[in-house]
């Protein structure tokens, strides 16, 4: 007789081979896709190779590609932890480039560390608010969060749109007057400062870094952890204990889009360094994947993080010095997250067979 039963604690052993399991499938239909294309498959592994993990470049373009993917899977973790479906890391991460852009033109001028602190602080902010507007809706009018977020994404998506595609943000050529769907470039002194005397990885890494291991000791080492893991396994408990859940509530999804208006920060400061869509759009809704993938933990999500960091820019030497087809890139990305998805939600269980676990 097999069955499965939910696991009531990890197992190391079982999550690294379920997770060895989707990377050995996620590489095997990933050479069927290659090859149903036409692609030399040895040349396509060696440049995903060579983009990810070759030399010291490659590594730091990863953990640079990682960096907003682990900020917005932390904002996750923080929300997903408590039950509260927050779908809304999308619309935070453009209102955190958004706020910090901002804030980069109000304060320029004012020395560089003050300067930087303001820019990150703005960031964080703005992420923050619409977390507030989203537990206000939640606890005042029982708006479902999923709802809210959603369309608080859409709205902020556009409205970014409409800043840099002709409203005051927006970058024109002098030449001849056309108009660019981006900003003009931030001022270098604006610009996250490099790391390790490279020109890929910048603070914004260091950043993420110590977010996750602020989050892990705030969930698993502080009173209101302990309301976010209660609020997760029995929020009437909680209730009945004498928190106020809605307050709770309140501060969870502050925290949560305060860690995803971050990500905005480092993509924008960090490395596009100038306020355009292309450079924000998937950050948030790859990261609940991330946050996911990770086992809802600080130290799951920097580790898929990093794992998808490495697709990410693997991906793009693949297209270019391989040859990839353009479609076939997003595609081979979408593939992974799927199988680690599916290996996620398998090592939270158990096969039993006449008795005895496998």
């Amino acid at each position: 007789m097999i069955s499965l039963e939910k696991r009531l604690e990890s197992n190391i052993s079982w999550v690294l081979f379920v997770y060895s399991l989707a990377c050995i499938v996620g590489f095997i239909f990933t050479a069927f896709l290659l090859w149903s294309s036409g692609t030399d498959i040895p040349k396509a592994f060696f440049a995903l190779y060579k983009g990810s993990l070759s030399s010291k470049k490659a590594i730091f373009s990863s953990l640079n590609y990682a960096t907003p993917l682990i900020l917005t899977g932390l904002a996750t973790v923080v929300a997903f932890r408590a039950q509260i479906w927050s779908i809304g890391q999308e619309g935070q991460v453009y209102a955190g480039a958004m706020s910090a852009y901002f804030a980069s033109l109000m304060f320029y001028g004012a020395p560089l560390w003050i300067h930087l602190l303001l820019v990150i602080a703005f960031g964080a902010l703005g992420g923050a608010l619409l977390g507030v507007l989203s537990a206000v809706l939640k606890n005042k009018f029982h708006v479902n969060e999923v709802i809210s977020t959603v369309m608080i994404n859409y709205i902020i998506i556009f409205f970014l749109s409409y800043m840099v595609g002709g409203g005051p943000w927006t970058e024109i050529s002098d030449v001849n007057t056309t108009v660019y769907q981006q900003s003009d470039p931030v001022a270098d002194y604006s610009k996250l400062p490099y790391l390790f005397g490279s020109t890929k990885l910048h603070l914004g890494f260091l950043l993420a870094i110590l977010s996750a291991v602020a989050c892990h000791f705030l969930i698993y080492s502080t009173p209101f952890g302990y309301e976010i893991r209660a609020m997760g396994h029995n929020p009437v408990a909680l209730g009945h204990r004498g928190t106020n859940t809605h307050k709770t509530l309140l501060y969870i999804l502050i925290l949560s889009g305060a860690i995803a208006g971050l990500a905005g920060v480092t993509e924008i400061f960090g490395t596009s360094h100038r306020l355009k869509s292309e450079a924000l759009y998937g950050l948030g809704y790859t990261g609940i994947i991330v946050g996911m993938i990770g086992g809802l933990t600080p130290l799951g999500t920097i580790i898929a993080g990093i794992i998808f960091g490495g697709l990410a820019s693997g991906a793009l030497y693949m297209k270019v010095l391989a040859k990839v087809p353009a479609a076939l890139v997003p595609t081979i990305e979408g593939m992974f997250l799927l199988f680690f998805l599916c290996a996620g939600v398998a090592a939270r269980y158990k096969i039993v067979v006449t008795g005895k676990d496998v």
